[in-house]
């Protein structure tokens, strides 16, 4: 996953959330504090594009609207021309 989307993914409050239950569960399997920088790249890495199908339907996606809506803009230019 790139760092754009993953820098969008830990502003969002439930993420955090997210990832610190994983923190909890992770550090619990291996009998000590694995740390929230850990936890976080594996769970980015690992369950993040599950929570986003799940959590943020694709087309609320803010990355695919400014794609799309620069691609309408560019269409009704062309259109125009």
């Amino acid at each position: 996953m790139n760092k754009l989307k993953n820098s969008y993914l830990l502003k969002d409050r439930k993420v955090v959330d997210e990832i610190n239950r994983h923190l909890w569960i992770e550090s619990e399997k291996a009998g000590q504090d694995i740390g929230f920088d850990q936890a976080a790249e594996d769970w980015l890495e690992n369950f993040s594009k599950a929570w986003m199908d799940y959590h943020i339907p694709k087309r609320k996606f803010p990355l695919k609207k400014l794609f799309l809506s620069s691609k309408k803009a560019l269409t009704r230019k062309s259109k125009k021309s």
